[in-house]
């Protein structure tokens, strides 16, 4: 795959049979793009990519004129992505990440032993757990097959199967079934509070919404959550303090270990130290599901992981 590909396989400006000029975005070009703007530098990008720091120069100023737009903001040793380099940077690794995982898909179709990569993205659930068991026990009997494993949140994680980009999910809550295939998970994920050792709750065995009547909290920040949370709390939920919101639990942890509040979460297992979670009474538990996209065509070895799981994945 050498291009970009759009509609037609490359990216499109006018109609070359109306006297409009065509341009296309090639793949490589954007892998300089995206070097150029992690490391900060043309000059960092070109030594990551192990190429001449004028090779580099000359094909993002060529970027830019079939663009239009200017990419980068150039100081004496670092470069600046300007907002229309910020939205090509979003957009370019999505589709870099996109042309690789179809290469790798279409290339491993084969009749033979199962190949490739099966990419996999999580949010940070008990469930994680089972999945990685039936991961090893997987790559065991196939041991050419690998994984890639992404942590997101649950909006990510439902943009990425829709895009292709990851084949399998695990995540919590309710789920489109006219949209995902999915499989429930025998462990739900059980909602609590973490907070530090020295905090006047740790010593209880579970938390009720008077006992937060007062306290700084760190809260989920997906308005689905928030409303359960909300729901959970009852009248209560006018008598806390938000002090600030979160994505995923370990960035929580670190709040909490920083005294910004106590942080209303799932149990993750091992929270760390100078941390203890308690769990919610009454208990407000969300299940776990493996899901994946409906009607599109995995790679062998997702679609044989997927089929693998669904039999129970016998470990």
């Amino acid at each position: 795959m050498a291009n970009v590909v759009a509609a037609s396989g490359r990216m499109r400006h006018g109609d070359a049979g109306d006297g409009g000029t065509e341009r296309g975005m090639e793949l490589r070009v954007l892998r300089y793009f995206l070097a150029a703007a992690e490391e900060g530098s043309v000059t960092g990008g070109a030594e990551l990519l192990r190429i001449s720091q004028p090779t580099m120069s000359r094909q993002l100023q060529q970027l830019e004129r079939e663009l239009g737009v200017t990419l980068f903001e150039r100081g004496q040793r670092s470069i600046t992505l300007t907002p229309e380099g910020m939205l090509l940077r979003d957009r370019a690794r999505a589709l870099v990440e996109l042309a690789d995982k179809t290469i790798s898909d279409v290339s491993n179709r084969s009749a033979g032993e199962l190949d490739g990569e099966i990419a996999i993205c999580c949010g940070e659930l008990r469930g994680v757990d089972w999945i990685a068991e039936r991961m090893a026990v997987f790559r065991a009997r196939h041991p050419r097959v690998r994984f890639a494993l992404f942590s997101a949140t649950a909006d990510v994680m439902q943009e990425r199967l829709e895009q292709g980009l990851s084949d399998v999910a695990v995540m919590g809550g309710a789920i489109d079934a006219e949209r995902f295939g999915f499989l429930n998970l025998p462990q739900a994920d059980r909602w609590g509070v973490m907070m530090r050792d020295d905090d006047p709750l740790s010593g209880l065995d579970g938390i009720t919404p008077d006992d937060l009547g007062g306290r700084e909290v760190l809260m989920q920040y997906r308005p689905q959550v928030r409303g359960m949370l909300d729901n959970w709390f009852g009248g209560v939920r006018d008598e806390i303090t938000v002090s600030g919101t979160y994505n995923l639990p370990l960035n929580a942890a670190i709040a909490v270990r920083h005294g910004l509040g106590v942080a209303l979460c799932i149990d993750v297992g091992q929270v760390g130290e100078g941390l203890r979670f308690v769990p919610l009474t009454p208990h407000l538990d969300v299940p776990s599901v493996v899901v994946w996209k409906r009607n599109r065509t995995l790679n062998p070895s997702a679609a044989a992981f997927v089929e693998f799981l669904r039999s129970g994945g016998s470990i």
